[in-house]
C-alpha cells in the first residue's frame, strides 16, 4: 500500500476535480446548453464569448485537478481493483480531453461568430459523450473513496 496520505490527498483531489465536473456537465448540458436557443441573435456572439471566459474559470481548474490526479494515482501502489479502476479512470480523461479539443471548442468557436443553427446542434450532441464520461470519472472516484479512502 502506499503512504495513505498520498492516497487520501490523490482521491480526494480526483473526488474534488470529476464530482465537480460531474456536477457541471449536466448543468449544462440539460440547463444551459438548452437554454442557449433563447439569446437574442443580436447578442449572441458578446453571450458566447462571455460564457467561454466565465466557464474557463470554473471548468478550467477542476479539469487540471482531474487530470493531475488521474496520472498520480497510476503511480499508487493499491490492491485490486484499484489500478484496473485508476487506468478506467486515466482513459476517460483521455477521452474527455480529446472529446473537448475536437468536438466541443470547434463548436463554441463556431458560435462566437455569431449563433449558427447545425453548430449548437453538433455542441449538444457530442456533448453526451462528455457527459457520459464525466459521470464515469464521478462513479470511478466515489468508488475509490469507498474502497481506499
Amino acid at each position: 500500500m502506499p503512504d495513505t496520505t498520498q492516497l487520501d490527498i490523490a482521491l480526494l483531489t480526483q473526488a474534488v476535480g470529476s464530482i465537480g465536473m460531474f456536477g457541471a456537465i449536466w448543468l449544462v448540458q440539460l440547463a444551459h446548453y438548452p437554454l442557449q436557443i433563447f439569446v437574442d441573435r443580436e447578442q449572441f456572439i458578446e453571450y458566447q464569448q462571455a460564457h467561454m471566459r466565465r466557464i474557463t474559470y470554473v471548468v478550467g481548474p477542476l479539469m487540471l485537478l482531474e487530470v493531475a490526479a488521474a496520472a498520480w494515482l497510476l503511480f499508487l501502489d493499491m490492491p485490486a481493483p484499484g489500478p484496473l479502476l485508476a487506468w478506467i479512470g486515466m482513459g476517460l480523461v483521455f477521452v474527455l480531453w480529446i472529446s473537448t479539443l475536437v468536438l466541443q471548442v470547434p463548436c463554441h468557436w463556431k458560435l462566437e461568430q455569431g449563433w449558427d443553427e447545425p453548430a449548437y446542434r453538433r455542441l449538444v450532441a457530442t456533448n453526451w459523450l462528455r457527459t457520459a464520461a464525466w459521470t464515469g470519472r464521478a462513479v470511478i472516484a466515489v468508488w475509490m473513496l469507498l474502497l481506499y479512502g
